[in-house]
């Protein structure tokens, strides 16, 4: 029998209960760092969790109080783009606001990540609460690459 959601009436499977467990055991370096930095409200006060089911999706990070997802991206992402569109279409339709940062951009410049992670948090989520409306597309990290080259992973 499915249990109840985080996300307003959201049923979640055993099956993924199971899988969300297994990815928080078992997470990248790179979301283990910036987990860090998240978790106990580290960020500004902010509640994160982590490894959450959303709509069926799982999700790195959630702070519901900010209606915001934080997905850290490594490679696999380059081969499942038209997923991770169809993931961030759906959650886009329940109010919440995507942030995708790579890999490389949580080794290299994590006071930078967790600025525009605070950033977005800070700013009030087109809906005012999770669930309600489409809030657009996901947010591409606008952190300097070399060179100075603005753009997302």
């Amino acid at each position: 029998m499915p249990s109840q959601g985080i996300v307003s009436g959201d049923r979640v499977t055993a099956e993924k209960m199971r899988l969300a467990r297994e990815l928080r055991r078992h997470m990248t370096p790179e979301e283990a760092v910036l987990w860090r930095h998240l978790r106990a409200h580290r960020l500004r006060g902010l509640h994160f969790r982590r490894q959450q089911v959303i709509d069926g999706f799982v999700v790195d990070f959630f702070c519901f109080a900010a209606s915001l997802v934080v997905e850290v991206d490594g490679g696999v992402h380059k081969a499942q783009k038209e997923y991770d569109a169809q993931r961030d279409r759906a959650l886009a339709q329940r109010g919440l606001r995507v942030l995708r940062v790579s890999n490389e951009d949580v080794r290299r410049d994590m006071d930078a990540v967790l600025a525009r992670i605070a950033s977005l948090a800070a700013e009030t989520p087109p809906t005012g609460q999770a669930g309600e409306e489409a809030a657009g597309p996901a947010q591409e990290t606008p952190f300097p690459r070399d060179g100075g080259t603005q753009g997302g992973p």
